[in-house]
């Protein structure tokens, strides 16, 4: 894997990706931050070599590198996952990469099902803590301890300062931001409803396919990683309603401004 990275990043180096400070992964619905982005180089995920490629049709796929609030950031506009057909390394190759152009903070956003159901739809919860149901690990192969720690701590897998600020930020601007535990699933169908009442028994607030195998990743290289989820449907098991993809996109797209403004936010702090 060394001299995969090391491929992607004289790469992407060469096409202008340089000295980037900060990370950021865009999850579902979450596509209009780059707006407020000033934009230096862009690049689709098919070209940069030994890349994944986003299959998920509201996935954009590309790699954006440009200013925001003053700070040089790297942006996936678009993640990846398991539910793809993808390995947890491919998953998390992403963040690999960005750490080894540079960045020092990994910002990540995701949409999410409200188990907690204090939760409402269109609101946002800030990750304190996760569960990880994914069946495997992305640090789960051989030669993992070249590129850090194999045995992780993951104690406090989210970075303290970060959420204190975070937190701050939704209070001074009055922003309902939840703080709980996110359920990282495989996916790609929706849970039962035996599948939610398991969930909330085991302590998750919300539920998601994805976040969790980045967060490992930025742990195992000690970059401090910071994540917030879009609440876009109530997974009530006793009144539970079929799925309606448009409408969890639509409240992707609801909530999003209050994300931007909080990532902004941050950015601008650090």
């Amino acid at each position: 894997m060394i001299n995969l990275i090391e491929q992607t990043t004289d790469f992407l180096k060469g096409k202008g990706f340089d000295n980037p400070e900060i990370g950021i992964i865009l999850g579902t619905g979450l596509e209009r931050l780059p707006e407020h982005v000033e934009i230096q180089k862009e690049i689709s995920y098919n070209l940069i070599p030994n890349f994944p490629t986003a299959t998920v049709a509201f996935h954009k796929g590309k790699l954006l590198y440009g200013t925001l609030a003053g700070k040089r950031v790297i942006i996936m506009q678009g993640r990846f996952h398991v539910y793809e057909g993808y390995t947890l390394q491919d998953v998390t190759y992403g963040v690999r990469i960005m750490h080894a152009l540079g960045i020092k903070k990994l910002l990540v956003s995701n949409a999410a099902g409200a188990i907690n159901l204090n939760f409402k739809k269109g609101e946002l919860m800030l990750i304190d803590d996760h569960i990880n149901l994914q069946g495997g690990s992305p640090l789960a192969f051989n030669g993992v301890d070249q590129l850090g720690d194999r045995f992780v701590d993951m104690a406090a897998p989210y970075d303290t300062e970060m959420n204190n600020t975070l937190e701050s930020l939704a209070k001074a601007s009055g922003v309902q931001l939840h703080k709980g535990v996110y359920a990282s699933v495989v996916g790609p169908q929706l849970e039962t409803r035996a599948e939610y009442r398991y969930l909330k028994i085991i302590g998750a607030d919300a539920v998601g396919m994805s976040t969790v195998p980045e967060v490992i990743v930025a742990n195992h290289l000690r970059l401090p990683v910071v994540a917030v989820s879009v609440l876009t449907d109530e997974c009530d098991p006793d009144n539970l309603q079929p799925v309606d993809i448009p409408e969890i996109i639509a409240m992707a797209e609801k909530a999003e401004p209050d994300m931007i403004a909080l990532f902004k936010g941050l950015i601008e702090s650090l």
